[in-house]
């Protein structure tokens, strides 16, 4: 099933743009509340509320935490992935040896 996923009412705020970097890279609810000093509550209605702003919805068929992962990857760059370490599926060394990523858009 295709998703139209975009930013229906406003930009996320720096915390969630946090919580959502944070969720990118891995984290459960409980580390990303250690990590911002917050409770699990306030990270569980922080993600709840930036998937609304993503107009992601919640059915048996969803996974809310890995659509908004992508929708948050696509619309704020992709750092939090960058920072795994994991090496691009589009990489090359070019003839000087640099390594680069063949592809332009990820």
């Amino acid at each position: 099933m295709a998703r139209d996923i975009t930013i229906t009412s406003r930009e996320l705020s720096p915390f969630e743009q946090l919580v959502l970097g944070l969720l990118c890279e891995g984290k459960t609810n409980i580390a990303i509340a250690r990590e911002t000093n917050h409770t699990e509550k306030v990270i569980e209605n922080t993600i709840s509320r930036s998937a609304k702003v993503f107009g992601i919805t919640s059915d048996g068929d969803t996974n809310i935490r890995v659509l908004l992962a992508l929708a948050f990857r696509t619309h704020y760059g992709d750092a939090a992935f960058d920072r795994l370490g994991v090496p691009c599926a589009h990489f090359e060394v070019d003839g000087q040896g640099k390594g680069l990523c063949n592809r332009e858009i990820h």
